[in-house]
């Protein structure tokens, strides 16, 4: 199986193939709307402008898994993000990234990917959340907004923790465009 395999639905239900980002770099965060790294939305979209013109995109997936941070219809989470913080990249439905009923798309990304890149600062904040999240697999999603980065080939380049900041990526980004 290959990223390109799968099909995921947009945030109005309407299946898309991810075939359809053959040859571009991609993005994949799990996000919340109500979340302390919520603000990253701010710099995911500063970097989906800065190379959206290049061939990256990002592909944001809501999920209310973690301390039910995603709350609201999928309707709701497109105005939260719009208006509050100017996102235009392509956003899907609310989906769990752990546990039995966790997407296929992500099952996949995990077993690709198992562990996160992040220093000494992402590993305390994993930590910290770890008491509020059921995270029993070391490849298990620790938090809102980790990070996978796919390359245009359509293999996981790299995985990076919550914490990780949007920023922070620019060199990886750079060097698969």
């Amino acid at each position: 199986m290959a990223i390109y395999d799968f099909i995921v639905k947009n945030n109005k239900g309407e299946d898309v193939p991810l075939s359809s980002y053959k040859g571009k770099t991609l993005l994949i965060v799990n996000t919340a709307t109500k979340c302390g790294l919520t603000p990253q939305y701010d710099a995911l979209e500063a970097l989906y402008k800065k190379y959206k013109d290049r061939g990256f995109e990002i592909l944001d997936f809501p999920c209310n898994q973690f301390l039910n941070q995603a709350p609201g219809s999928d309707e709701e989470i497109e105005q939260f993000c719009t208006l509050n913080h100017g996102t235009t990249f392509p956003r899907f439905l609310k989906i769990d990234v752990n546990g039995k009923n966790a997407d296929p798309l992500y099952v996949w990304l995990k077993s690709q990917a198992p562990e996160g890149r992040g220093g000494e600062e992402e590993k305390s904040f994993e930590k910290k959340v770890k008491m509020f999240t059921l995270v029993n697999k070391k490849e298990d999603i620790k938090w809102n907004f980790e990070k996978f980065l796919i390359n245009k080939e359509g293999d996981v380049s790299s995985r990076y923790s919550p914490a990780y900041k949007p920023e922070a990526l620019e060199a990886d980004i750079e060097g698969l465009l």
